[in-house]
């Protein structure tokens, strides 16, 4: 339930901000600092690049197991929500490629407003499902901010094919997400969608 709740907020969030960016655009670009612009599309593309390949490697660990065992190896050895960690980046690197500022900063407060609230619903449960194992994991591993120090990885893992090609979609929204504001940029630059409002 609280998956399906997270999801439909996700997109709704996605969808008006899509909204957004399909009536305005960069405020930099015609600015006195054009460069601003561009810097801040680096920024973001590799903030994407990052949470993408971030996502995958998670996927590759949790995907068919999230209820079945208590993962901690790979990146779940280093914060205990590394997917909302990597999804940060890219809901973030996804702001930063709009070329603004605004944006991002707005992304990372919905973020903070939000997730904790999804973070501690999915803590109690995963308690009730492996109480003192999950309680003894908790003390060791970070909630959030990874440290790299703990990275336990093992020699071999059993990958569900079938479920990890499903996930490998997920991981990639952040890239598309990219691509479309790519062609919103397009269809400004040939007036067929008109620029209601500039954002820095």
């Amino acid at each position: 339930m609280v998956g399906k709740l997270r999801m439909l907020a996700t997109q709704a969030f996605v969808i008006i901000l899509v909204l957004i960016l399909s009536v305005s655009e960069s405020a930099w670009e015609g600015s006195a600092m054009p460069f601003v612009s561009s810097i801040l599309f680096l920024m973001g593309a590799v903030l994407v690049g990052v949470a993408s390949m971030g996502r995958l490697w998670c996927s590759l660990y949790i995907a068919g197991y999230k209820t079945e065992i208590l993962v901690t190896e790979g990146p779940y050895s280093i914060t205990r929500n590394p997917l909302y960690f990597f999804s940060l980046l890219g809901a973030i690197g996804v702001g930063l490629a709009s070329e603004t500022i605004l944006i991002p900063i707005i992304i990372f407060i919905a973020f903070t407003i939000y997730y904790p609230f999804v973070i501690k619903s999915e803590e109690v449960e995963l308690r009730n499902l492996f109480g003192e194992k999950h309680y003894a994991y908790c003390k060791n591993v970070p909630l959030f901010f990874p440290n790299i120090s703990k990275l336990k990885e093992p020699e071999k893992y059993v990958v569900k094919p079938k479920i990890f090609r499903r996930h490998v979609f997920d991981a990639l929204w952040f890239v598309w997400l990219i691509g479309i504001m790519e062609i919103i940029e397009s269809l400004h630059e040939l007036d067929i969608i008109p620029v209601l409002f500039k954002i820095y």
